[in-house]
């Protein structure tokens, strides 16, 4: 397997590599971001996972350098908007939403000490609500407006827990300021949504959601959908907003835990859709010359292991329902009994852009090593070249 090592981190350490972010910079230079997970990671004094690392590469993902460490930052997305570079996402495992800013290529950044330097909503302390969750996941623009999906995992109860939202600012308006910044409704996962035809479900719940614009206009939520035992589905919500949406005006002086509410900011429930690998984190992204979106996600290709991440494939649509398999990307070539490729292997919370003719992914790589598939111990590079002649 062809692949370029970002990092590696050996399991003895009970330290796992998350939630890559990639990103090719105006000035040509690829960034990397992770986090780290596991017992024997670094921790804050809520005693939770906070640390992100940004890597670098000037020869095109070949070789990779460390740039800085940055504490208080989790499950984050890289974003190049109007001359600046930014990171937003958590400031820690069920922590506050908190943005970043570098203006010098991501070798330093601001600091989020209070809602006009970043702290756009606060979270509760350790495990009080809100708990604010999220991957590294698209955001979009439209319509001067820049929109990102979270979560709200009430009472930390992961799966049934979760309840999604959607932030959004002006474009044009300064990102590190709360009262830029307004928030959806926080709409919890109801299992009444769910096919009556459908067995018992291992606790239902959607997240890591990517908005993303329809062919028609509208702005639609994707998420993640934990569905075990059933397989390769995802919840659409709809998103709407008055025009334009707008923030609150007690933002900036929001106390711990008090989310704003938004006025004309709204998700509502649309459908259930087919979707391969739909129990892991994926990311959609619309192609700008065909207008099909694309997606890398761990199809399962064995009912029995709804988990399954040791595949990691290529899917277009023309319209967000529909999905196509366009080629395998990686598959464990380790030659292990297929059980414990299943265990030992993952493929999994890939990032990816489009970079010319090619398509440019970052993996968090459970392989060789790693203490189970879930465990990861290497963040790696990949490119498919001439992505656009295996589209379908």
């Amino acid at each position: 397997m062809e692949f370029s090592e970002i990092k590696y981190q050996h399991r003895a350490t009970k330290t796992y590599l998350g939630s890559p972010s990639l990103l090719r910079l105006s000035n040509g230079d690829l960034l990397a971001t992770h986090d780290y997970f596991g017992p024997g990671c670094p921790r804050n004094h809520e005693q939770e996972e906070h640390l992100l690392s940004v890597y670098r590469s000037r020869d095109n993902g070949a070789t990779w350098t460390t740039v800085t460490h940055v504490a208080g930052q989790y499950w984050s997305s890289l974003l190049e908007h109007r001359g600046a570079l930014y990171l937003l996402g958590v400031s820690q495992q069920y922590g506050s939403i908190v943005i970043r800013r570098s203006e010098d290529d991501g070798n330093t950044w601001t600091h989020p000490r209070d809602e006009g330097s970043g702290l756009l909503f606060r979270g509760g302390y350790y495990h009080d609500d809100p708990n604010y969750h999220c991957a590294p996941v698209p955001v979009l623009k439209k319509d001067g407006w820049l929109y990102r999906a979270f979560e709200d995992c009430v009472g930390a109860n992961w799966g049934p827990g979760f309840h999604s939202c959607v932030i959004a600012a002006r474009e044009d308006s300064d990102l590190l300021d709360a009262a830029s910044w307004t928030m959806s409704n926080k709409l919890r996962f109801d299992p009444a949504w769910l096919p009556k035809e459908w067995p018992a479900l291992d606790g239902p719940g959607y997240l890591e959601g990517n908005v993303v614009e329809t062919p028609e206009g509208e702005i639609w939520n994707i998420l993640r959908l934990h569905s075990s035992p059933v397989v390769g589905k995802a919840a659409v919500l709809r998103v709407t907003a008055a025009s334009p949406p707008a923030p609150l005006p007690c933002a900036r002086g929001r106390a711990p835990g008090e989310g704003s509410t938004a006025r004309g900011l709204r998700q509502e429930f649309l459908r259930i859709i087919d979707f391969p690998g739909g129990m892991s984190k994926f990311t959609i992204r619309r192609d700008p010359g065909t207008g099909l979106y694309l997606s890398l996600s761990n199809n399962n290709t064995n009912s029995r292991f709804p988990n399954q991440r040791n595949v990691l494939s290529l899917y277009s649509s023309p319209n967000l329902i529909e999905w196509t398999h366009c080629r395998t990307l990686l598959e464990d070539d380790l030659g292990l009994p297929w059980d414990e490729s299943v265990r030992f292997t993952g493929f999994q919370y890939v990032d990816w852009q489009f970079d010319g003719d090619d398509i440019i992914y970052a993996v968090r790589m459970a392989y060789d090593g790693a203490h189970n598939f879930h465990d990861a111990n290497r963040l790696t590079f990949h490119r498919l070249e001439g992505y656009g002649t295996v589209l379908s």
